[in-house]
């Protein structure tokens, strides 16, 4: 049977005021439709939009939806007009399909498992530690996210890849630069090229004086430079911005529900629960982009061949078919599987350093400030504008009783 035919104009360009936690209205709407829409893209191009979680996670699941960089021609905000998007450099394997993908990923999933990982639980918590002892010598009010949420996991991202500890704030910076949203074009290019030439350099020490990290183990295989380069900037720029995003953007959700705070503060058990529903109910890696290689079946419509769709994760972790009372955030939820890593060939690699990095600095943050509370009205805090790749605050003022 043919869902009914929902259109979505214009792609939401902020949230509903007051509700910094759910996704825009617009979504919310679509999918009360149904779980796919028309959306009509700037450039005249017609494309589709899928809110609904089954239809999402087929999508990811589908070898016929293509990631290649190549074939990302149409945006949902801004009209590129026939500018021909190029290949994804050598190694930036999430905007690759097979063979190409495995290429990059099968070396580095041994160097992510779960075990390998949870190895890391000690010097996560040291930083997360020295990190809590720094916010309470600058106390009691400091800006949880450069205090905090950013300099945990970009330490672990790098300490992993072997990048200098000198030279981490310079590589936050650029970061920060491109996954933004805000930065205007010679900016992104000048970031994005500090990035690869600093990127480059490393991978040349690596190869020449090999040291205990994942880029120089990578060095003893076929990968060539550029290769290796391409791979240490994904693994950098999502090991680092999206935890970063989700510590803050999380914290800032439990302090605006007290009653889930103090649940997780009273049983520590609860911990690996309250990560996965942060995960699904914040869902800060909001939309992924797919283009149909052929013509597909999808939720009673035709995709056609060379069709752009948008995935809205943020949409499909609060599908009500999926998730009872989905836009509450219960920490004792049980119906878990939510889609904030991805699913299929391109979830995310990284998941496990994350759910390490949460499960231990989420409870560490809070029994160390027991009074830990906004320093400025909820509607004061700064958010990431909806066109950045990744969701959260810009900042974070805390304070806490001295």
């Amino acid at each position: 049977m043919t869902e009914s035919l929902h259109t979505v104009t214009t792609m939401p360009t902020a949230r509903q005021s007051g509700c910094p936690f759910d996704p825009p209205k617009e979504l919310i709407e679509a999918r009360r439709h149904g779980p796919i829409s028309r959306f009509p893209f700037p450039d005249g191009h017609e494309g589709w939009l899928v809110t609904g979680y089954n239809l999402v996670r087929s999508v990811l699941a589908d070898s016929r939806f293509s990631s290649r960089k190549e074939l990302m021609s149409h945006h949902p905000l801004i009209d590129y007009g026939d500018i021909e998007v190029p290949p994804a450099p050598p190694g930036e394997f999430l905007l690759m399909d097979e063979p190409q993908h495995s290429r990059y990923r099968k070396p580095l999933v041994g160097k992510f498992t779960v075990r390998r990982m949870r190895l890391l639980t000690e010097r996560v918590e040291q930083i997360t530690a020295e990190h809590l002892d720094a916010m309470e010598k600058a106390g009691p009010t400091v800006d949880l996210v450069t205090a905090f949420a950013k300099p945990v996991p970009a330490i672990m991202i790098c300490e992993l890849l072997g990048v200098p500890y000198e030279d981490r704030g310079s590589f936050q910076e650029n970061i920060d630069t491109f996954m933004s949203g805000e930065a205007g074009d010679e900016d992104l290019i000048a970031a994005y090229t500090s990035v690869q030439q600093y990127l480059a350099e490393l991978v040349a020490a690596k190869r020449a004086n090999p040291t205990d990290d994942i880029l120089s183990e990578l060095t003893d295989s076929d990968l060539t430079d550029e290769e290796l380069k391409g791979m240490a900037l994904i693994l950098l720029a999502a090991g680092f911005d999206t935890t970063a995003n989700m510590l803050a953007l999380g914290t800032f959700a439990l302090l605006r529900n007290p009653a889930q705070l103090a649940a997780l503060r009273a049983d520590p058990t609860l911990t690996d629960q309250a990560v996965e529903e942060l995960l699904r109910y914040l869902s800060v890696a909001k939309q992924f982009y797919r283009v149909a290689l052929e013509d597909v079946e999808l939720g009673g419509h035709t995709i056609k061949a060379g069709t752009t769709v948008i995935l809205s994760l943020n949409t499909a972790n609060r599908d009500p078919e999926r998730f009872s009372d989905p836009h509450t955030l219960d920490l004792h939820r049980q119906d878990g599987g939510h889609m904030s890593f991805g699913h299929g060939v391109h979830q995310c690699l990284g998941q496990q350093l994350a759910r390490v990095e949460m499960r231990v600095a989420f409870p560490a943050l809070l029994n160390r400030f027991p009074t830990l509370r906004l320093a400025v009205p909820a509607e004061e805090v700064a958010l990431r504008p909806e066109a950045a790749d990744i969701y959260g605050v810009k900042s974070l003022p805390v304070t806490w009783d001295a």
